[in-house]
Parts: C-alpha cells; sequence; structure tokens
C-alpha cells in the first residue's frame, strides 16, 4: 500500500509486557499494524516507561499508543483518549513497574508543550495480568477492533484508500 509522504510523521507505539498475559495486548496490537502498513508507517513496541516514551513521540505530528488497562469495566472493553481534550485516569495505567509511566508522560508533555499536534491512546480492559504468555480471548477481540479503529483513523486523516 502506497501511503503520502505525510505518513511518515505518523506514530504507533505499542506498550506492554510480553511475560505478563493482557498485558501484551498494545504489543499484539501493534504487530497486526506493522504488518498492515508494511513499513509505511513507523510503529515500535515499549515498555511503556514515561521519559522513553516522552524522548520517542517528540519528532512526530500524529501519535497513536496501544496499552492494556486494569479497569473494573469489562475485559476488552475499549477506551480512547484524545490526549489534548481528555485526562488519562492514572489509575487505569497503574499496575505498570514504572514510577513515571504512560499518563505521567502525557501529563508532563502536556505541562512542557511537548506532545505531538495528535495522541491518540487506546486502552484496551485487561482480564489477567499475571505471569504466562497468551492473551485471553477478549482482549485479543479488542485487539482487532482497536486495529480497524487506528486502520479508520489514519484511512480518514489521509483520504486514503485502505482496504
Amino acid at each position: 500500500m502506497s501511503l503520502p509522504q505525510k505518513t511518515k510523521n505518523t506514530l504507533i507505539i505499542g506498550i506492554g509486557n510480553e511475560f505478563r498475559k493482557d498485558d501484551a495486548v498494545g504489543l499484539h496490537t501493534a504487530r497486526q499494524l506493522k504488518e498492515l502498513f508494511s513499513g509505511n508507517i513507523d510503529i515500535v513496541e515499549m515498555s511503556g516507561e514515561g521519559a522513553e516514551l516522552l524522548e520517542h513521540w517528540n519528532s512526530y505530528e500524529t501519535v497513536f499508543i496501544i496499552d492494556a488497562v486494569r479497569t473494573k469495566n469489562n475485559p476488552g472493553t475499549i477506551f480512547r483518549f484524545d490526549s489534548h481534550t481528555d485526562n488519562l485516569p492514572v489509575s487505569f495505567f497503574n499496575y505498570s513497574s514504572h514510577a513515571f509511566g504512560l499518563a505521567e508522560a502525557v501529563e508532563v508533555g502536556r505541562k512542557l508543550s511537548r506532545l505531538p499536534s495528535q495522541l491518540f491512546i487506546y486502552g484496551i480492559a485487561g482480564e489477567n495480568f499475571s505471569l504466562g504468555t497468551g492473551l485471553s480471548k477478549e482482549a485479543e477481540d479488542a485487539a482487532k477492533v482497536v486495529v480497524r479503529k487506528i486502520q479508520e483513523e489514519i484511512k480518514k486523516q489521509f483520504s486514503l484508500n485502505i482496504k
């Protein structure tokens, strides 16, 4: 698929830990998007450490981040946040071993005027964050939905004809 040059200024970040079951849903989703966009959009996998996120998104205009969240909502529930209009609930992302994670990075970026022009965060409610590999069915199904949603957002943003 051929994308316009300006999509090169778009970044997708999948956050997670491969060995904590549903915590890997952001990584899993990023891998699906990488197959879909075939190198036309920068897609990376990260642990979710806040300073690293701030540094990495710094040179992009549009950034999508996908991460697992821990909520009282049903597993597989999808949340979408626009960092310029929505506050990220810190409690969603507090299970990380990082004291300075995604929610904190967004707040610091906001205060320092270091957010991309567009920063969208997709949170997928996980069910099982214990040691091990493999996603729950709910997280896996939600990942497929998020792939379609991001695909549609990019298609709309760049008026693309993506299959």
